[in-house]
């Protein structure tokens, strides 16, 4: 297959791009900083050059979207929003002008826009879109009204020929440097991987092998279209979460932290204590209905094969 990846350039792109030009499949990454051949350049937002790729390709997979791990601040906010919004809408009507439109259009989400919960978790079907939960902090609205926009662009596409899949993405364990798991396992390291704020809070993740092995499902499988979770089928409380990254490393102690720690914690890191607090309990509830088998659905074997491919 041919298989368009805008926005290809960043941790979870690097690894579909990698996998799936190993499967033996063309990839072309649209991105503002082309270096490779297979790069073509794109600003995110206007209709250009670029959506000669789209035409006659097989697949898109639109990753395109700028870093939540910052400050939520007003600035941050909206470039999250556009970045999101206008680069979903451009792919929309590239797939929409094109004569020969690709037949699936996988979109990238996020399990954010599931509300904060202690409770059962969340499947497609089950979970209540977020915002206004009276034990969050207002704020926290504001990254689920995001990811509802980002949604929206895809659903309002006039592109009936093309399938379209929502990917809501818990967060992506790899072994890359700077990934969620690499600063998780430094946190551990230092003596600070402990519970914060009590630990009660879900954790949802995905193993990155799971996370390839699921877009090639998907690319596949003609009968799965709207939103689908990509989460491993257990999810945990933090405290247990990194508990299991501390044996496995062998670290007999992890101090907890409490919520204003968390916040010093995140004001230095220039992130934002969303990213920790907010417990997102959620599972792929029509990946397995739909025959999805994970290779790791639970996760003090996912991160014990994590930390055997860091030392590599």
């Amino acid at each position: 297959m041919r298989i368009v990846i805008p926005g290809g350039t960043g941790q979870i792109g690097r690894i579909l791009d990698k996998a799936l030009t190993e499967d033996g499949h063309e990839v072309v990454v649209l991105t503002r900083r082309p270096r490779r051949d297979q790069e073509i350049y794109w600003d995110g937002r206007s209709l250009g050059r670029w959506t000669a790729a789209i035409d006659g390709a097989d697949a898109v997979v639109n990753l395109a979207g700028s870093s939540v791990n910052r400050r939520y601040t007003e600035e941050n906010l909206r470039d999250m929003m556009d970045s999101r919004v206008h680069s979903a809408r451009a792919v929309g009507r590239a797939v929409a002008g094109a004569r020969r439109p690709p037949r699936v259009w996988l979109q990238m989400s996020t399990a954010t826009i599931y509300s904060h919960t202690y409770g059962a978790p969340h499947d497609e079907d089950t979970g209540v879109i977020g915002g206004g939960e009276p034990d969050a902090p207002a704020y926290w609205e504001r990254s689920v009204r995001i990811a509802r926009a980002w949604e929206r662009e895809q659903t309002d596409a006039a592109t009936p020929r093309t399938r379209r899949v929502a990917l809501r993405c818990a967060m992506v364990m790899s072994p890359e440097s700077g990934g969620a798991f690499d600063q998780l396992v430094r946190l551990a390291r230092t003596g600070f991987g402990g519970p914060v704020d009590g630990g009660s809070q879900y954790l949802s993740w995905i193993h990155d092998h799971d996370l390839v092995r699921s877009v090639r499902f998907l690319l596949d499988r003609e009968d799965v279209s709207g939103p689908v979770n990509l989460a491993a089928p257990a999810p945990l409380p933090q405290r247990v979460f990194m508990r299991t990254i501390r044996r496995a490393k062998g670290i007999p102690v992890g101090l907890p932290a409490t919520r204003w720690m968390a916040e010093l914690g995140a004001f230095a890191l220039r992130s934002d204590t969303e990213l920790l607090l907010k417990s997102r309990a959620v599972v792929p509830g029509r990946l397995l209905a739909a025959g999805f088998g994970f290779e790791h659905p639970h996760w003090p074997a996912a991160a014990a094969d994590l930390l055997r491919r860091m030392r590599r």
